[in-house]
């Protein structure tokens, strides 16, 4: 059941570098650490169809685990490693994995891009698997409102063919350093997956630093791609005098699009295209604009059908990519609804994404549910009622007539979320607007009217 991982991901001369984390990782290596791990979970009695989830972060023991519960056929759940225990307590009440595979001791902080940790498996009285699909993942990285997100080996294998046919990816001998978390679509499969399979060498940063990233670009004398998001866009925009980069080819960014002056000043200084990228976790990549000639519309990746249906974007998808509870409106007779609003022009097929139209936001490349944060809120101990809303950042408006509880709640509040879902200014005010019909009102011009700190 799992011979897709060795004929599609694990192939290849066995002193190819396939990764390099802090150390260049061979083939061979990979094979045997992999190796390793699915002895070490087959001990504990995971099996095909069997359950797993992974609470790692990016790391060489996250890889491992990830390939060899899907050799073995299980099916594996991903779980962001900032989540609180909190939400991870949730989230394997919600999933019930059989195995659950996390971090030992304390991860440390900083801006790290990768991890050396010792992965520590434990058994638990789980569920096996009741569907097909071989990676499940949360919409927003914890529970709560948040969307249980799952894709076949197949649809993980049609996205890594779909990849190759894009004009601009990484070609076999190339490189890619890459930004984005391996937890999260685009770096799992449009990186990890997708390197593996084309034999492109995967190398991530040891911290996102402008001088790791920098550095790790300098050491290689392969043709190199970053890939990455809008943040580590202007991260790297705000060197006014890089080293120059003769290997360094472009950059691909996935995530909301890049601010004009952000991609100027990008673009300006390294000297190499800064192409878009569109995609979802319900289906990976969508459309690219790898050479940036179409900002900041894209084209449809091949295979890929997009339509507009009043101003919103639908993707075809022959099944639901949602597993349990969830909006039935989100996928309609073989349409995946995005929520994004957009246009796709008749003649020439771009695609042009103009934003959100639900409550989903981008914070630093991670996607979040603002109804998540705001159901949270208003459930906190003194809380008479919330609203979440984002203008430059996630804000709250709160009712909280206690003092005490005014002065714990943020403190509270870090229990229940993890630190970038978190509000960065928690606004407490004396009543909430709300409309004719009596709904709250969540437009942030009509809340800071009557906001006080």
């Amino acid at each position: 059941m799992g011979s897709w991982v060795d004929e599609v991901l694990l192939s290849g001369p066995d002193d190819e570098i396939s990764l390099n984390v802090g150390a260049p990782i061979s083939r061979a290596q990979l094979r045997q650490e992999v190796a390793q791990r699915q002895a070490v979970l087959e001990s504990l009695g995971l099996q095909a169809d069997g359950t797993l989830a992974l609470r790692l972060p990016p790391s060489l023991a996250y890889v491992a685990n990830l390939l060899a519960g899907w050799r073995i056929g299980a099916q594996v759940s991903l779980l962001d490693h900032r989540l609180t225990a909190y939400e991870v307590d949730n989230a394997l009440q919600r999933l019930d994995p059989q195995v659950v595979v996390a971090a030992e001791g304390v991860i440390p902080g900083g801006l790290r891009a990768f991890y050396q940790v010792t992965d520590v498996a434990e058994a638990r009285a789980g569920s096996p698997a009741t569907t097909d699909h071989a990676v499940v993942q949360l919409s927003s990285g914890s529970t709560g409102p948040s969307k249980v997100i799952a894709r076949t080996a197949q649809s993980l294998i049609e996205e890594v063919e779909r990849y190759t046919k894009i004009d601009g990816v990484p070609q076999p001998g190339e490189r890619v350093v890459l930004l984005s978390s391996v937890v999260h679509v685009l770096g799992l499969v449009g990186g990890l997956l997708y390197c593996l399979h084309a034999h492109v060498e995967l190398a991530i940063p040891e911290r996102l630093t402008v001088n790791s990233i920098l550095g790790l670009i300098a050491e290689s004398e392969k043709p190199t791609t970053i890939i990455g998001v809008p943040f580590h866009i202007e991260l790297l925009a705000a060197v006014e005098n890089p080293p120059a980069l003769p290997m360094l080819k472009r950059m691909t960014t996935g995530g909301e699009l890049v601010r004009a002056e952000i991609w100027q000043r990008f673009t300006d200084r390294y000297h190499v295209p800064l192409g878009n990228m569109y995609g979802m976790t319900e289906v990976g990549v969508i459309g690219t604009d790898l050479f940036a000639q179409h900002r900041p519309s894209i084209m449809p990746a091949p295979g890929i059908e997009v339509r507009e249906e009043e101003g919103e974007l639908h993707i075809k998808m022959p099944r639901s990519p949602y597993i349990g509870l969830s909006d039935p409106s989100r996928w309609v007779d073989g349409w995946l609804c995005t929520k994004d609003a957009g246009t796709v022009d008749p003649i020439t097929g771009l695609v042009t994404v103009r934003g959100r139209l639900d409550s989903q936001v981008s914070v630093g490349g991670l996607k979040v549910d603002l109804t998540e944060v705001e159901h949270t809120l208003a459930g906190m101990p003194g809380v008479e009622g919330a609203v979440v809303v984002y203008d430059n950042g996630i804000e709250a408006y709160a009712v909280v007539p206690d003092l005490d509880a005014q002065k714990t709640l943020e403190d509270t509040l870090a229990q229940r979320l993890a630190a970038y879902k978190r509000p960065k200014v928690i606004h407490f005010v004396e009543q909430l607007p709300r409309t004719a019909t009596g709904k709250l009102v969540r437009a942030h011009s009509v809340l800071k009217k009557g906001s006080y700190e």
